[in-house]
């Protein structure tokens, strides 16, 4: 028996790493009939079995911290979401999105903005999420500046970059792993993908840690797949939580517009990004409406 971490997984088979070495392995049939599907960074227990022709099996699955469904990714420590200050230009409501995902999953959300060589009106976005308790970190795509700040933030973890198309990603992490070779549109070469080829999750050991190659992996695969109902909408905002008790009415505040709503005194008062509440708001209005049996 072996103790390791799913790595990849193509047409049934699950590769393992454990202790640096990689096993092919079935998953047992009982996780089927559980309706238990492996997933790229779960970590497992393995028998591996010496004989020629004979198969390894993953055997126990261990409980997950959290996981994604599009991609299909478990036990993920940070994501990065990539949003460059121009062509495109930046749009806070994603990024409000995908910080609140991240959030709602228990995974540490880094800010990381791009293109910042081509427009140098940036800052205030920059304070926008570090007021708001974030890590925000801005990168030159000419100097490489920022690179080695995302860098640091990997080791020992299981990361993620999310990014829509044209922001900057493949040229951020192509400047942190030459290796990668990652190209535009995000094909790539070392892992033998094109355009019109099956695409898969894959981590790829770095730094002490993992980084997911996740091809196309943009904001809207993952707003499309998680969904955040109301009543949980407001401690997605971590600069919400200070302000949420004091509440008039507590447990009915919409935090919106509500009589006596300590949130939106807050944003009155500046302590609270006005953009970060209009991105609450909006999010709100998107679910409200959702009924409790709707959610199963």
């Amino acid at each position: 028996m072996a103790i390791g971490k799913i790595v990849k997984g193509i047409g049934g088979f699950y590769y393992v790493d454990a202790d640096d070495v990689i096993y092919e392995c079935k998953a047992r049939g009982n996780f089927r009939k559980k309706k238990i599907t492996p997933l790229i960074g779960d970590n497992v227990e393995i028998s591996v079995n010496e004989n020629d022709g004979a198969e390894n099996r993953i055997e126990k699955i261990f409980e997950r911290k959290n996981s994604l469904i599009r991609p299909p990714l478990a036990n993920l420590d940070r994501l990065f979401i990539i949003s460059s200050v121009v062509d495109p230009k930046i749009n806070t409501l994603i990024i409000d999105k995908m910080v609140a995902i991240a959030e709602y999953k228990h995974i540490d959300p880094v800010i990381v903005l791009t293109k910042t060589d081509l427009d140098s009106d940036y800052q205030h976005f920059v304070d926008i999420y570090e007021n708001a308790g974030f890590k925000a970190i801005v990168c030159d795509n000419i100097s490489g500046k920022g690179a080695d700040e995302v860098r640091s933030l990997l080791s020992g973890k299981i990361s993620a970059f999310c990014g829509n198309t044209g922001v900057g990603k493949s040229t951020l992490l192509n400047r942190i792993f030459p290796e990668l070779s990652l190209e535009t549109g995000e094909t790539s070469k070392k892992l033998g993908r094109g355009k019109h080829t099956t695409r898969h999750c894959e981590l790829f050991k770095v730094d002490g840690g993992y980084i997911a190659d996740t091809p196309g992996f943009s904001s809207l695969d993952i707003e499309r797949c998680e969904k955040i109902y109301k009543d949980d909408l407001p401690y997605c905002f971590r600069e919400f939580e200070p302000h949420i008790d004091g509440c008039k009415f507590n447990t009915n505040c919409s935090h919106i517009n509500d009589k006596g709503c300590k949130v939106v005194e807050a944003v009155n008062n500046g302590e609270i990004s006005k953009s970060r509440h209009e991105s609450y708001v909006t999010m709100f209005n998107e679910v409200k409406d959702i009924k409790e049996w709707q959610k199963r």
